[in-house]
This record gives C-alpha cells, structure tokens and sequence, in this order.
C-alpha cells in the first residue's frame, strides 16, 4: 500500500457525502441491516470501526448508544470525524498493525475500507490477523471487498480502458486485475477471499453483495422518485445474500468468526 498517493487522495475526495448519495445509501443500508443484527445478539457490545474513514459507520453507531472506538490512517478524514463530536473513541492507526488493543478485546470488527486499499496478499493477510486477533471468540468480524468484475466491466469496457489495461499487463489473461504496489485499489474475486479466510482461519457466516447492480445503474436510481427507489431498496435487501449477484456487485460484505 502507498500510504502517500492514499492521503493525497483522500485529501481530495469527500468521502463524507459518498454514502449519502444513493448508490451509497443502498451500501450503507446493507451494512447497517446485518451490523445491527448481530449486535442484537451481544449483551453491551464493544465495536472496533478500522479505517473508519469520516466516521459514517462508526458515529452513527455510537449516537445508538454503542461503544465504538475508530481507527483511521488518514488524518484529514480522522479530524474530519472527530469534529463531528460523537462519543466515539477515534485514534489514528493502520489496520495491519492494531497493538494498541490487547487480544479479544471487541464484540464487533469492521473493516470496511482496508481491504479495498491494502494490494499486497501479506498486507491483507495482516489486517485480517488482527483483527481476528482483537475480536472475542464469540464475536463477529465484517469486511467488505472491491469486486473484480465491477471494475472490469466499468473501468475497463464502458470507460475503454480495457486494451489498454491488457497491453500494460493489468488484467491477466483471464481478466483478474493485477495491481501494482502503488495503485489505490485492489480488486478482488470470490476465490481470492475464500483464500484469504483460509489462511487466517477465519469461518464464514454468510456473504452478501453488499450494493448488488445499484453501482451500475447510478443515474437511473438517482432519477427514481422517493416511492420508487424505496422499492428498489426492498428488492436489493431480499436478493443481497442471492449467490448469483456476488461476484458482479461492486462490494461484497463478508460476515466472520474466529
């Protein structure tokens, strides 16, 4: 990961308002539903945010009365949370390494931006680590994952960018994105987080397409009227766990344990 073109990226986009936009709304609505369902089952939960970004997840958590600690690397987007005045215990810190908290100390892990941002399988692997490391035995860990074939069939055919990814070696030859160390994002496939999950020792619960087809039709759902696009937000919460929309959404929700 280069945590230098990261900053300076983040510096730049407002990520503060990506999930108040809609194709963001279905995101967030998704994470949310299956978080506080399995809070429902924890007597006083304690919720770990990492790279909790401007606090979307995390602030809005904690004004529900949970006890949240955030840890962000960027710091624009760490004062940018703080500033919002919640109760949330927010520290600046990277995912791979989380030995400010001792072992089983949290109910409740989210990663759900790490992944998207750590290239390197080591470094993905470490994060994972530890955050099984610092959740209880009893406890849950959510991770979301930046989908190859989102990226493919956006970034590459409808922007046209895909011969040219071809033949400067960024799509292999069976159209898996291959990143450099110094690009901001890393593409993944299903078999590459069942990999993952398999080394660390992590065991699935279930795993959800986190945002479904919503990426794809951005203006369209931006143009639906408020009866419409709540529909439309019904559909996705009955279809999301569907195995036949994973591997095409442009996030996926990996629910975990120990």
């Amino acid at each position: 990961m280069n945590e230098e073109n990261l900053i300076n990226y983040y510096n730049k986009f407002n990520e503060d308002k990506r999930l108040t936009r809609r194709h963001g709304i279905v995101e967030y609505t998704t994470a949310m539903k299956y978080i506080n369902y399995y809070l429902h089952f924890m007597d006083n939960p304690k919720i770990l945010d990492v790279g909790a970004g401007t606090g979307k997840y995390s602030v809005s958590l904690a004004n529900e009365g949970y006890d949240v600690t955030a840890i962000e690397l960027i710091k624009h987007n760490l004062m940018t949370l703080k500033a919002k005045k919640s109760p949330v215990k927010a520290y600046l810190g990277n995912a791979t390494n989380l030995s400010m908290f001792g072992d089983n100390s949290f109910d409740m892990v989210l990663l759900f931006g790490p992944l998207y941002h750590l290239i390197s399988k080591e470094d993905k692997i470490n994060a994972l680590t530890e955050a099984k490391r610092v959740v209880k035995e009893t406890g849950i860990i959510l991770v979301s994952y930046y989908m190859n074939e989102y990226a493919v069939i956006t970034h590459g055919f409808r922007d046209n960018n895909i011969l040219n990814a071809i033949e400067n070696k960024e799509v292999d030859k069976n159209f898996h994105i291959t990143p450099k160390e110094t690009d901001l994002y890393s593409m993944v496939r299903l078999e590459d987080i069942n990999e993952l999950n398999e080394i660390t020792g992590l065991k699935r619960i279930k795993i959800i397409a986190q945002d479904g087809p919503s990426d794809y039709i951005r203006p369209i759902i931006n143009k639906m009227d408020e009866k419409t696009f709540n529909t439309y937000l019904e559909y996705h919460l009955t279809t999301c766990e569907r195995p036949e929309l994973l591997g095409a959404s442009s996030h996926v929700l990996d629910i975990l344990k120990k």
